[in-house]
């Protein structure tokens, strides 16, 4: 198994440790990229930590940073993400209307890293391999 590391020129890889078969929330994965990508995996998991970076958000701000998301699939993201211990929910009840606020728990904080390297990356293809 292998790890990337982008630079602006050039690719470097790191030779790392071999795969195990590895289980986390009682769900076998065969290696720790497939179990990564089963958390933060699919279209819109990463787009929603990344939007939650710097700051807590409502549902409308996040629905108005991501146009195309479907009010059914910003939904169950979230509850994916918030069931995975990634973000958190805070519901505001004492007065009307209903608030409701989104931010990275201390968990999900540890993929600041990582989702700033995706989001690096893609500033980094559009800007050198564009046609």
């Amino acid at each position: 198994m292998f790890a990337i590391t982008v630079k602006k020129d050039s690719i470097k890889y790191m030779e790392t440790t071999t795969s195990k078969q590895l289980t986390y929330r009682g769900k076998a994965y065969p290696c720790c990229a497939s179990l990564t990508m089963g958390i933060i995996g699919g279209k819109w998991k990463a787009v929603i930590l990344y939007h939650l970076l710097e700051k807590k958000l409502r549902y409308n701000e996040l629905r108005k940073k991501m146009p195309t998301v479907t009010e059914r699939t910003l939904s169950l993201q979230l509850k994916a993400l918030d069931d995975d211990k990634l973000i958190k929910r805070k519901v505001y009840t004492s007065k009307p209307p209903l608030k409701v606020e989104y931010s990275l728990t201390d968990l999900g904080k540890t993929l600041i890293p990582l989702i700033q390297s995706i989001a690096d990356w893609g500033d980094y293809v559009v800007e050198n391999h564009t046609k």
